[in-house]
């Protein structure tokens, strides 16, 4: 019989609870958990704060979670509820709408692109059942199952790829107390001024002489997922 140390998270939440009634539960945990890493980031959350703002002692919260890893899980589960696909969509679409939505939700929680590489690759219900309504809608084209994982984990890869560069990026105008994207170009611009100069760079030079969407992230993420998502296509054959 397998001992708890043994049992996910998740294999564990799924039992009977013990009592009828209890101060703390998953949701509750999460819940908490969730806002303080939105409105201070992911350092901030630890058991102890935890059960500061939930108000009960400091071991309470080990009811349901072993410690930060379960916590952790718990948290990217409770935020992957905000991420749905409708029905009936293409494959095409259907990747779409999950890559914009994927950028949205990490936009709301920007602690998701700072997660340690275990929470990054969690197996949570709400990020399985995301994935397979994504795999279903490549599961007709006649795709064998390393083709579709294949097409899934590309536009996944490129999702959270722009996501640390457009995280790092806000970040970074946040530390120097700037304000947008020209204050942060202004404090590059002598180390840039230096590059251009060298006569290296032409190509990258008519980019910042003529480049009309430096800042308008969204346009840069969509436009690149369109790329990719044509590669796919073309690749496949689709």
């Amino acid at each position: 019989m397998a001992t708890d140390e043994n049992v996910s998270l998740w294999e564990r939440l799924e039992r009977p609870a013990p009592t009828p009634r209890q101060v703390l539960s998953p949701q509750r945990i999460a819940t908490a958990a969730v806002a303080i890493a939105d409105a201070e980031g992911l350092e901030a959350v630890t058991m102890r704060r935890l059960a500061a703002e939930l108000s009960v002692a400091p071991m309470a919260p080990y009811r349901h979670v072993s410690g930060k890893d379960d916590l952790l899980e718990l948290m990217v589960d409770h935020v992957y509820a905000d991420l749905s696909l409708p029905d009936g969509l293409g494959w095409r679409e259907n990747l779409r709408t999950l890559a914009v939505r994927t950028r949205r939700l990490m936009l709301d929680h920007r602690w998701l692109a700072q997660l340690p590489p275990q929470a990054k690759l969690s197996l949570t219900p709400r990020r399985m059942a995301v994935a397979e309504k994504a795999l279903a809608a490549l599961d007709d084209l006649g795709l064998d199952a390393d083709a579709m994982m294949s097409a899934f984990r590309t536009v996944d890869a490129y999702v959270h790829g722009s996501m640390n560069y457009e995280s790092a990026v806000t970040t970074l105008i946040a530390e120097q107390n700037l304000s947008d994207g020209d204050e942060l170009r202004d404090t590059l611009a002598p180390l840039m001024m230096w590059h251009m100069r060298t006569g290296r760079y032409p190509t990258f030079q008519r980019y910042l002489h003529t480049a009309a969407r430096k800042d308008d992230t969204q346009w840069q993420f969509e436009s690149g997922l369109d790329c990719v998502l044509d590669g796919i296509a073309a690749r496949l054959g689709l």
